[in-house]
């Protein structure tokens, strides 16, 4: 697979090969990259002897042999998924079935908001073996590693502590390149914020995303986060002030710097946007229809 993407290869890695990062981790990219994955999907492998795997990736034979070629000897005993996108969780499926260890994640594509249509485009197919909670822990063999539920880019994002190494296993609610997409219905920015808020108040010494290079400085990462989800705000406001507009205008307006073939996605970041500010009194939609494509004003 070949995918020319418009960003520095910022990780050592080879794929199909895994890196050694610390005592207790290791990790293998998938060859999915793109501009949405970077250079793939980094699955990383926690423990020696008994393992456990973290978000195995997309449906990947290649993929899928690459981690039991790093773990050759040893015994996969637990599959952590951080939440239900396609270059997250299908992987779980044929990787439980050669090594036979549980699944493990908050639910289904969607569970976070019962009743809710979930957003379309996720893995629809998994359902874990285990269900995990906010600060449940999950034990092996000489690591331990703590939920977290992180709702906002998905409403069952979970992010992973490593109590050994105070690290975090971030998946995509902080990704070491790029902000996340927040994608309602299933995506919501209120609740994204809240999640960075949460995370930011502990004091972890290093974060692994599931995306781009280490975070070494996570708070003052994550506050650079959120100061940015409020400048895209005050930037809906700065456009609002000539009058109504409609999201699609906006993002001419805002994102004039990056390539049209990504105005899709940051619609629906505007669009998330905007529903949270709709909640806080600060916008209104015409005819009160809170929609990508209704019209928007300063209240």
């Amino acid at each position: 697979m070949s995918v020319k993407i418009p960003f520095k290869k910022d990780v050592d890695f080879e794929y199909g090969k895994a890196s050694e990062l610390s005592p207790l981790i290791r990790r293998v990219i998938a060859e999915n990259p793109s501009p949405f994955t970077l250079h793939g999907t980094g699955t990383y492998i926690v423990g020696r002897g008994n393992v456990a795997v973290i978000d195995p990736g997309p449906t990947n034979p290649d993929h899928i042999d690459a981690i039991l070629a790093a773990t050759a000897g040893e015994r996969i005993s637990h599959i952590l998924v951080t939440h239900t996108h396609n270059d997250h969780s299908p992987g779980a499926a044929p990787l439980k079935e050669r090594c036979g260890a549980p699944t493990y994640g908050f639910g289904p594509h969607g569970s976070g908001k019962p009743g809710m249509e979930p957003e379309q485009g996720g893995d629809m197919s998994f359902v874990p073996d285990v269900y995990v909670g906010d600060n449940d822990t999950i034990e092996g063999d000489g690591w331990t590693i703590k939920a977290i539920h992180t709702p906002g880019h998905l409403s069952n994002h979970l992010c992973f502590d490593l109590i050994e190494e105070n690290t975090l296993f971030s998946g995509d609610h902080v990704m070491g390149w790029s902000t996340s997409i927040v994608s309602p219905p299933d995506g919501d920015m209120s609740d994204y914020i809240a999640s960075l808020k949460k995370i930011q108040a502990f004091d972890h010494a290093r974060y692994w995303p599931t995306h781009g290079p280490a975070i070494d400085n996570p708070k003052s990462f994550v506050q650079g986060l959120i100061d940015h989800r409020y400048e895209r705000m005050d930037q809906i406001k700065e456009c609002l002030k000539n009058g109504p507009m409609t999201v699609i205008e906006m993002v001419q307006r805002m994102y004039q710097d990056i390539p049209e073939y990504l105005h899709p996605a940051a619609a629906r970041s505007v669009y998330s946007h905007l529903i949270m500010m709709v909640e806080d009194g600060k916008v209104t939609a015409k005819g009160a229809s809170i929609t990508v494509d209704a019209e928007y004003s300063l209240k």
